[in-house]
């Protein structure tokens, strides 16, 4: 190497102009006088003084066995490390650099998960730091065949991806059309992996969530392990699988810590409360303006009562008060905990009882919207549950223009829609229609666990049960 120190360190300043943070301090050495290049962000002083400072002025060996050399003509990878907190010792004499690996930026603890939270089962959740993540998963799986690939994606902030996989159960094809569509991303900055989850999904313009999202390390364990890719990136929280089903979306990892009868229970009400969360307000628009021969005659007769005074048509009525849930859904979301709780609670009754009482709408429908908002909140996984909220209004303005016959044609449009998607390649309705039979013991219905020792068909494992070596 024959770069002058003053032309490094001239090509450093020009790269880092007007970035604070960055620190050069020199150090004399036996081997002469050293430059420690660093970002202070990103690196604690204790963790600089006990891994650099100390070694280069008592154990110079140490320092030779702990860094990697780089090539100081490099400059952007030199910027690259100095990113990633690796602090860069430029030794003057022999015109050498090496990089040692001081990342010790403050990260949050591990704490429980405040959206995915169970009764039974472990309580640990996922952090935004990439290397406490897969540490939760390596301690739950201890195995050699427990592969991780890093990547780094966005073509501006360069943000770090491991793609974590069984190596002797995953399917390969799946692997590398995922890592095909990864490297044709082109995107400047990643603030989460579900930024990511957007520009590889198989139909982005679909309302439906196509890869499974979680926080829960015992549930991305369980994926792994039937052949599934995980995916997460540093600075997020949440983990992504794939490919996922659409019934997938309505199981919980609790589901296998209870009885099987009371995780069939459970996972039947929120499948078809699904279901009913998109169809009862529809319904009630159906009902009173083209079919009212579909009620029993005392129920219309309180229904005509309680809209007696109610000027609008029911299309009207309905997207008013659905209005309504949606803007007290999100400013509730938006204010701190406890005063969003608050403005929840007391502005839905409020608004609702005064609502009834200026003759805007009817009790009945107040009754019905409220039914159909906590129907949508049953998926475990909250983008589903935002699913149904869209969905919703589809079947809401069907049931305005044509009723029932409306109602039909937009549930026809649905399963169509849900049979055409795909989750990486594979149909998203598995194993709804199923690519092996045995996946409909792990269904809307829950066999006993000793039943499920068939890998599921989505994920093409090359383990076809748990039982293979």
């Amino acid at each position: 190497m024959n770069e002058m120190p003053e032309q490094l360190v001239a090509k450093l300043k020009k790269e880092i102009n007007d970035v604070d943070d960055v620190k050069l301090n020199m150090i004399a050495t036996e081997e002469g006088d050293v430059t420690l290049i660093y970002f202070s962000s990103l690196i604690e002083k204790m963790t600089l003084q006990t891994m650099v400072s100390i070694p280069l002025t008592n154990n110079m060996k140490q320092i030779h066995q702990m860094a990697q050399y780089v090539d100081p003509k490099d400059i952007q990878e030199v910027i690259k490390k100095l990113n990633s907190g690796q602090t860069l010792l430029f030794f003057h004499e022999t015109n050498a650099l090496l990089s040692m690996d001081t990342y010790s930026a403050p990260t949050r603890a591990i704490t429980n998960t405040e959206t995915e939270s169970t009764v039974i089962g472990p309580q640990d959740a996922f952090t935004e730091s990439l290397e406490t993540n897969i540490s939760l998963v390596r301690r739950r799986i201890q195995s050699a065949q427990l592969k991780n690939e890093n990547r780094i994606v966005g073509s501006e902030a360069n943000i770090k991806i491991s793609i974590m996989y069984m190596d002797n159960i995953v399917n390969h094809k799946n692997l590398d059309d995922l890592r095909n569509r990864i490297d044709q991303v082109v995107f400047p900055l990643f603030t989460d992996i579900s930024v990511l989850k957007q520009l590889i999904e198989d139909n982005p313009l679909s309302p439906f969530p196509q890869y499974y999202m979680t926080v829960r390390p015992d549930s991305i364990c369980r994926y792994l392990i039937d052949g599934r890719i995980v995916m997460f990136m540093d600075n997020s929280q949440l983990a992504i699988v794939c490919p996922t089903s659409f019934f997938e979306m309505f199981v919980s990892i609790e589901d296998y810590y209870n009885r099987w009868t009371t995780a069939s229970l459970l996972r039947m009400l929120r499948f078809f409360g699904f279901f009913l969360t998109i169809m009862i307000t529809p319904m009630y628009i159906s009902a009173l303006t083209f079919h009212p021969e579909i009620l029993p005659y005392e129920l219309l007769l309180n229904l005509q009562e309680s809209r007696s005074k109610v000027p609008f048509p029911p299309l009207i009525e309905v997207l008013f008060i659905e209005l309504i849930v949606e803007v007290l859904r999100e400013a509730g979301s938006r204010m701190p905990a406890k005063v969003g709780q608050t403005i929840g609670i007391v502005g839905g009754i409020v608004i609702g009882t005064a609502a009834v009482q200026a003759g805007l709408l009817s009790n009945i429908l107040i009754v019905l919207v409220a039914t159909s908002a906590l129907l949508s909140f049953l998926p475990p996984i909250f983008l589903m549950s935002n699913a149904s909220r869209f969905v919703r209004y589809i079947f809401i303005l069907s049931a305005g223009l044509f009723g029932l016959f409306g109602q039909m044609l937009a549930f026809a449009w649905l399963i169509h829609h849900l049979l055409s998607l795909k989750s990486l390649g594979t149909h998203y309705m598995t194993p709804g229609i199923p690519r092996n039979p045995t996946d409909l013991l792990d269904n809307v219905i829950r066999f006993p666990i000793n039943y499920l020792t068939k890998k599921s068909g989505i994920s093409r494992a090359q383990k076809k049960t748990t039982e293979e070596k």
